[in-house]
């Protein structure tokens, strides 16, 4: 599965990000992330406005918006602004959190930090009564044997969809789209192997430590390889 980064400069911005903008008196003051689908992620600013986010993407977003508003008084995640179904693609706008993605450069400067930090937003969005979600488990992990225990799970748990605040803490999660019922080790195994994508190696145990389990090797290797077999679109 490709991975996503920040847009390459000269990275078009999408034109139903700039009609968006433009219709709510806003600017596109950055491109700040492009999905392994194609979708991009722009910050657009307003004078006397908190910033907020518009994400377009050539794949539905109504998963990801359903899953947000679900999330909202349950987790901390972005607030729901707009949905709006295009003739070229999807639009999910957002509000702005007073954070960073782990792997921005503060935080790629100090990956323990930002290791505690995603084992500690999954602790808490496992923590959830899964009883109480609406949202079968993410395609890529299919039917689910040998469980360990059923949480709500992000469903992809890279190091990109959590947020820090200024001290390190964990903030939010993003990129929801795949939210639902399945066993931990679905997030636990892609989130720990995303530090080493992102960090390099030898930044797993404070995750390991901050979420409060010790890594289950045989548990991790069967998530890893659903993952790798999981389709880009």
């Amino acid at each position: 599965m490709s991975l996503a980064s920040s847009p390459p400069p000269g990275t078009p911005v999408p034109f139903a990000i700039t009609k968006w903008a433009a219709v709510n008196r806003r600017k596109v003051e950055e491109l700040v992330w492009r999905n392994e689908l194609g979708g991009i992620t722009a910050r657009l600013v307003a004078p006397g406005s908190a910033p907020v986010y518009a994400k377009w993407s050539p794949f539905d977003l109504l998963p990801e918006a359903e899953r947000l508003s679900w999330l909202s008084g349950r987790h901390p995640a972005p607030r729901m602004i707009d949905y709006e179904e295009l003739d070229d693609g999807w639009l999910v706008v957002t509000g702005g959190l007073p954070g960073e993605s782990a792997v921005a450069p503060r935080w790629k400067a100090d990956p323990d930090v930002a290791a505690r930090a995603i084992g500690e937003g999954l602790g808490m969005l496992h923590s959830l009564d899964p009883s109480d979600c609406l949202f079968e488990a993410p395609e890529w992990v299919g039917v689910q044997e040998d469980v360990d225990v059923l949480v709500i799970a992000h469903g992809d748990a890279c190091a990109p969809n959590t947020l820090l605040s200024d001290d390190g803490a964990f903030l939010a999660h993003v990129d929801v789209g795949d939210l639902g019922v399945a066993d931990r080790w679905a997030d636990l195994a892609i989130a720990s192997w995303s530090l080493e994508w992102n960090f390099g190696p030898g930044h797993e145990q404070p995750f390991w430590d901050a979420y409060g389990i010790a890594p289950d090797p045989d548990r991790i290797a069967h998530y890893r390889a659903l993952w790798g077999e999981a389709p880009t679109s």
